[in-house]
């Protein structure tokens, strides 16, 4: 019998993970049907509930549901308690398995596929959103050396800094900061704001961008964003954005639901835009 997955958004058009998962059942053999589910604003409980009904098994969880997600769940992992959002479900005798996979899959991206190791390294991240806070424990099980999280918001920085140190199982040095305050240079410089979706340059420094440094937007399918640009001017030449993180955590959510991780590297090609 095949079992049933579907992506929940507002819009949804513009998702890759029907794309992804199919690549993914194909490769491992498994009997999977994932679609796209639109649902209204105010109507993500109700368009789960009926997805559940006709025997949904699992869902991905995309822009503006993620919170929503979050509050539907039964049964919250610890990587979506300290995101505060859900991208991935799971049903199961009743209950909703909410996980959110976003920091692993990024880490996964930066450490195996970008062989950037991460231990002992100064990170800078910009932006104290969502993005950020769900890569926090990931990054830090890396062990770099310092961990900085840049906002214009400072407190907001601040904030998620301490909260990270709080939840951490190591003693990485994590600082909060706004971008007047950041001094010395990266080795691994992450735009986890929302400026490339508006193609905005955020108010960096170039001065960040250590030799040798790995510039990584976890925005995708935009090019050469404002972001990279800036680096690429300061000299640095490992530039990469966010599609690999996006095949990372489909590939968590398929070994969380189906028992067996499918080999991403395929798919990461196939996702690839040409920078211009």
């Amino acid at each position: 019998m095949t079992d049933r997955y579907a992506v929940i958004g507002n819009p949804i058009e513009q998702s890759k993970s029907p794309l992804i998962h199919t690549a993914f059942a194909q490769v491992t053999g498994q009997d999977i049907e994932y679609t796209k589910l639109w649902a209204p604003l105010e109507g993500f409980a109700a368009a789960v509930d009926a997805f559940r009904a006709m025997g949904g098994r699992g869902m991905n969880v995309t822009a503006p549901f993620k919170l929503d997600a979050f509050a539907y769940a039964t049964d919250l992992a610890p990587s979506a308690q300290m995101a505060g959002a859900v991208n991935a479900m799971k049903f199961e005798d009743g209950k909703v398995y909410a996980e959110n996979f976003d920091g692993v899959g990024l880490v996964r991206d930066l450490v195996h596929n970008l062989a950037c190791a991460l231990q002992g390294r100064r990170v800078l991240i910009l932006g104290a959103g969502g993005a950020t806070r769900g890569a926090l424990l990931p990054l830090l099980a890396e062990q770099p050396g310092e961990l900085v999280i840049v906002n214009r918001t400072v407190a907001k920085a601040v904030e998620l800094a301490a909260l990270a140190q709080q939840h951490q199982t190591s003693r990485v040095p994590v600082k909060g900061l706004g971008y007047d305050d950041v001094q010395g240079a990266f080795d691994v410089v992450l735009n986890a704001s929302s400026s490339s979706l508006t193609a905005e340059l955020p108010p960096l420094n170039a001065g960040v961008f250590a030799p040798g440094c790995l510039a990584y937007d976890l925005t995708y399918g935009k090019g050469l964003t404002p972001f990279l640009q800036l680096a690429q001017q300061a000299g640095v030449t490992r530039l990469a954005d966010g599609v690999g993180m996006l095949a990372e955590q489909a590939a968590e959510a398929f070994a969380w639901w189906r028992g067996v991780r499918p080999n991403t590297a395929e798919v990461i090609q196939n996702l690839k835009v040409p920078w211009v």
